[in-house]
């Protein structure tokens, strides 16, 4: 599927998606319309340069031929992934659990909470992880059921999303061509997303009947996930729209969100003039917007379509394993995009970071009969062991 190799299928897509959902949503007021059509307009021009600019994802069998594991890359991803079990296990056992004790203490992060809450956040990459090194079937399938528990466990929607996008992206890119698509495998993890996340939502606030919003007859007629879906899937490119016509600027936000532990980023109970005060998603360019005015909101929408092809150039013909990494969170980010604020965050930089220097990190790792020959990412046998790990496995 040609598709999936457009950058800007993961950022101007969903773009125009939610301005689609957002349209049929709402009875969106006159002076709202300039807001979603400033989002429609700029994704659009994303995705017509994106068409003639030549920058592509390498090709499906550059991602199937490459056998990560028993690397001294999957080595380290490994350890990163057991250190991230080991603080979802301390997340669940050192604090209450949300779903089993109440649904407003997954916001709850007194006690330390937040600082392990950092990490375990992370539980997104155990599927990917598990999917690409794991050489034991025990070992994958905790490291896969552990990413997609945890952030039931603590009713964390956005983690699941994360989940289940890059796992079945990792399964996307390194299908065989030759034959079908896995749509079976794509469509259950899509609909079991999709429904655990409407059910999560009414657990964490309860149902709809209280929120007023110029809802359309449509969104009125839906079943209540649906709503939910619908919902959260509208809110951030409307709530953009709202702030824009109100003219209503605050730089606070942006500063929050960009410097380490410099304050608050949550918008919930704040000064903002929402038009329903519990309905406080934004897009990932709303603390633009509230800072630099729509310039710089459209500013920020290139400067992360500039970060997706960033990404896509470090995975090169070889596919690095943390380039690939790198890639999944990027990708989804600007997915997320037309939701909340996931990209332009320390803690987003700090996971890049991370891959960073994790693949530095790998190359001092003694090049030991440990790490098994792989093939050239062409399919081809290699020589040595010595050739194929300098080749591939140290980018």
């Amino acid at each position: 599927m040609q598709l999936l190799r457009l950058p800007s299928i993961y950022l101007g897509l969903p773009m125009l998606l939610a301005c689609g959902i957002t349209w049929l949503t709402y009875d969106l007021p006159v002076d709202y319309l300039d807001g979603l059509l400033l989002l429609a307009a700029t994704a659009s021009v994303i995705v017509l340069f994106d068409v003639n600019a030549g920058v592509r994802i390498p090709e499906t069998v550059r991602f199937r031929t490459r056998n990560y594991a028993g690397t001294r890359d999957s080595f380290v991803a490994l350890a990163f992934a057991g250190l991230i079990l080991l603080f979802c296990l301390l997340d669940l056992t050192l604090f209450p659990i949300p779903l089993f004790d109440k649904p407003s203490s997954y916001a709850s992060m007194e006690g330390g909470r937040e600082h392990i809450r950092h990490i375990s956040d992370i539980c997104w990459v155990l599927p990917p992880i598990g999917l690409l090194c794991a050489r034991s079937k025990a070992l994958r399938n905790v490291l896969i059921a552990v990413g997609f528990l945890f952030p039931v466990l603590v009713i964390d929607r956005n983690r699941l999303f994360a989940a289940v996008f890059s796992f079945a992206l990792v399964i996307l890119l390194r299908r065989n061509e030759a034959r079908p698509l896995p749509w079976k495998s794509v469509g259950f993890l899509a609909l079991a997303g999709t429904s655990i996340f409407s059910i999560l939502g009414i657990l964490r606030s309860g149902p709809l009947d209280h929120i007023t919003l110029p809802f359309s007859a449509m969104y009125k007629a839906a079943p209540v996930g649906i709503k939910w879906l619908l919902l959260y899937g509208s809110a951030g490119p409307y709530n953009f729209s709202a702030m824009l016509a109100k003219h209503y600027s605050n730089a606070s936000f942006l500063i929050n969100q960009v410097v380490p532990m410099h304050g608050s980023v949550a918008t919930a109970g704040t000064d903002i003039p929402l038009d329903a005060s519990n309905i406080n998603v934004g897009t990932e360019f709303f603390p633009f917007l509230l800072a630099l005015g729509p310039v710089g909101a459209v500013a920020s929408i290139f400067l992360l379509y500039g970060l997706l092809l960033w990404s896509v150039r470090r995975l090169r013909s070889t596919v690095p394993l943390f380039s690939f990494l790198i890639f999944l969170r990027v990708s989804y980010v600007c997915v997320m995009s037309p939701f909340a604020p996931q990209a332009f965050t320390w803690t987003n930089a700090g996971f890049i970071g991370l891959c960073l220097f994790m693949q530095v990190f790998a190359t001092w790792l003694p090049n030991r009969r440990l790490w098994e020959p792989i093939g050239n990412g062409q399919g081809d046998a290699p020589a040595t062991a010595v050739q194929t790990m300098s080749s591939h496995s140290i980018q």
